[in-house]
């Protein structure tokens, strides 16, 4: 399938399959990646179907009137035979030509038969449900495709690019990295990039599925390397496809328009249509030797008269009415009709799920095991405790707290700054100077004619003999044991306060978590380099079951081992870098704010594009109800199958009925596929 947009200059390939087996069924495939226009448009198979339904029935209504001659009656059954039949016969030839005799080939065989009989108005009624059922099929199909190709029309086609000092619009496929672009007010942004001037809020939902505008601001540095991007806080950076806000924007071009993280997702979506699900390849065995059996039975049933007093008429028919209800047709389109609006669906709010084993995999397991920095946690130290000593005000403490470590670039030294002035406001810092280390453990500083020590216990302790008196270390030893990265502070002699700073959770893990256990996963893991009391800490606050602490990479890859040994599935839950191994040893990998990074969309089985946990009891919830419909899907194509074959043996049943019934079974798992791109978190 070709996706790509008359709007959109982005080239998307052709879906490629990643998951071959060799016993890959051909017509799965074909059901959803063959066009099926013509002459006619795009529409062409549905508008011959009417035709052919048009002649059948204006054919069947003149057989009745005994002064119109048999033979129009005939000449219009025969040309509802042609317009019919006309998808079905090229669609056989092309299997056939494989070496494979499938549905399409029953169909023309079982229409053939019946004219032999000279019962050409049967045949060409199965002709036309067979083919109205197909071009259905195909149009509602069209519905899941066209939520994919929408991807690739959120790209804009052009973008003003700076040029000695003016402004000049240019494709975006002219684009290249190190291009600084203007991007208006409530307007589409064109390529990946770092935002070099202007601050905004970015609607980035097309992308990440987040549902509240994203503030965005300039790097300190214009002219940042390109090459440094990918280590830019997000705040720093924008995506093409997102919507800027109310402000001007200059965006230096990170990534060309064929390598964009939009044109990735694309990509990437794309693939996934030709990746066969557990499900898809056991229809796939199925049918394989199901349809050579179906040959068989009918071949021999042909010559039924042999042995039963009734004339070969009889036992052609009858074995006619059997290879019609023995078609599985419903069966082929049920999964990949499935796997195909899941996949849509979840594209549509910001998950990347790479193909039918990832859905169906999710939806079954119940163990979820999550890195803890980065995933569970913000990833970086927020200033969480201040707490004054020897009559400070906190407002005091923390103004000498930020002078002194304004002055390193240690990160645990740049989160106090920030917290302490978030807090301070616009109140005025006094300037400190001289800052040094003492020890390896702490720092030190002058701030007018006082000498501030700041560090942990141990430096207090090995630094001379002015020692914290047992209160304030039980203070220390109390921040410590929740969690927090505790430091003391002193100003000469006099011990004047307490800062404390952790790897906070994330506003959206308790809730998050909560609702993964509402919806069924009982047990949810942490893995973590941190020390136990930090892990348990943060596991206490956000719902965590499990807590494996102080891991080194490969630790953390023998845990998953573990749990997988214990569980039989498992999923893990992490930045797609540095999990990457864990992630890869588990059923199913996720990878979370995958958005910007190749790492993440190529480690992960599923890739949460923004940067949101919020996103995964949705993707839980859609890989269950995708699993719900496929079993349903399957009972219904079997089901029909199961029962019309031997209702046609018996004779029970005739060529008429069984085409009713089984061309309506493919219709009703195709429409029932299709609720999936309806799907709405905390549906069952």
């Amino acid at each position: 399938m070709n996706t790509t947009s008359a709007t959109a200059p982005v080239q998307l390939p052709e879906a490629t399959n990643h998951n071959a087996h060799d016993d890959q069924d051909d017509h799965t495939e074909k059901e959803t990646t063959h066009a099926h226009g013509g002459l006619l448009g795009k529409h062409s198979e549905l508008i011959f179907s009417l035709l052919c339904g048009a002649l059948l029935g204006t054919g069947f209504g003149l057989s009745y009137l005994e002064l119109v001659p048999s033979t129009v009656s005939l000449v219009l059954y025969i040309g509802a035979y042609f317009f019919g039949g006309f998808y079905t016969a090229k669609e056989a030839v092309q299997t056939i030509a494989k070496g494979k005799f499938e549905i399409d080939f029953l169909m023309l065989v079982a229409a053939a038969g019946a004219g032999i009989l000279g019962s050409w108005a049967e045949g060409a009624l199965l002709l036309f449900l067979f083919s109205l059922g197909h071009a259905l099929e195909h149009f509602a199909m069209e519905r899941a495709k066209k939520s994919i190709a929408a991807l690739s029309e959120l790209a804009p086609r052009t973008a003003f690019r700076k040029e000695n000092g003016s402004t000049r619009e240019v494709s975006i496929t002219d684009l290249t990295p190190g291009d600084v672009i203007i991007v208006k007010p409530n307007t589409k942004i064109s390529a990946d990039g770092i935002v070099v001037k202007g601050n905004s809020s970015v609607n980035q939902a097309p992308i990440t599925g987040e549902s509240m505008p994203v503030d965005k601001k300039a790097v300190d540095d214009p002219k940042i390397a390109v090459d440094k991007a990918a280590s830019l806080d997000a705040t720093y950076k924008v995506f093409a496809g997102t919507i800027n806000g109310n402000e001007l924007l200059e965006v230096k071009v990170t990534k060309a328009a064929n390598d964009s993280t939009l044109s990735r997702l694309i990509k990437l979506v794309n693939e996934t249509q030709s990746q066969q699900s557990p499900t898809q390849r056991f229809t796939g065995r199925f049918e394989k030797y199901f349809v050579p059996t179906v040959i068989l039975i009918v071949t021999l049933l042909c010559f039924a008269f042999l042995v039963i007093d009734e004339p070969f008429s009889k036992s052609f028919y009858r074995a006619m009415s059997v290879l019609v209800a023995a078609s599985p047709c419903a069966l082929a389109i049920s999964t990949p009709s499935a796997v195909l609006s899941g996949v849509a669906r979840a594209a549509r709010a910001g998950v990347l799920i790479k193909g039918g084993g990832p859905l169906e995999d999710l939806g079954a397991l119940e163990v979820l095991a999550f890195d803890k920095t980065g995933t569970l946690t913000e990833g970086r130290p927020k200033l969480t405790k201040i707490i004054p000593l020897a009559g400070m005000t906190e407002n005091e403490l923390l103004k000498i707290v930020v002078a002194v470590e304004s002055l390193s670039d240690h990160p645990l030294a740049k989160a106090i700054s920030k917290g302490g002035r978030e807090r301070l406001k616009n109140e005025p810092i006094p300037s400190a100077h001289g800052m040094e280390a003492v020890l390896g453990k702490g720092i030190k500083a002058a701030l007018g004619a006082d000498t501030i020590y700041m560090g942990n216990m141990t430096l207090f302790k090995s630094l001379d003999q002015a020692q914290p008196n047992d209160d304030i270390a039980a203070q220390v030893t109390a921040s410590e044991k929740e969690g927090n990265t505790t430091m003391l502070v002193r100003s000469n002699q006099e011990y004047i306060g307490i800062i404390a700073l952790m790897d906070t959770p994330r506003a959206e893990a308790q809730q998050a978590l909560a609702e993964l256990k509402a919806a069924g996963i009982r047990r949810m893991a942490m893995l973590t380099g941190d020390n136990e009391e930090v892990a348990k800490a943060v596991a206490a606050e956000v719902g965590v079951t499990d807590v494996y602490a102080g891991l080194l990479p490969e630790q953390k890859v023998a845990v998953i081992q573990q749990l997988t040994k214990d569980e039989s599935r498992i999923a893990m839950v992490g930045d797609g870098v540095n999990d990457a191994p864990a992630m890869a040893k588990s059923t199913v990998g996720i990878a979370m704010g995958a958005a910007g990074s190749d790492v993440a969309l190529e480690t992960a089985d599923i890739a949460l594009m923004g940067d949101k946990l919020s996103l995964l009891p949705f993707a839980i919830g859609l890989s269950r109800k995708a699993r719900k419909i496929i079993r349903q899907n399957l009972v219904i194509s079997l089901g029909v199958v199961a029962i019309l074959i031997p209702l046609t043996i018996l004779g029970i049943a005739s060529i008429g009925p069984a085409v009713v019934a089984h061309e309506g079974s493919t219709l009703v798992v195709v429409f029932n596929a299709l609720r999936l791109l309806a799907y709405k978190w905390g549906q069952k």
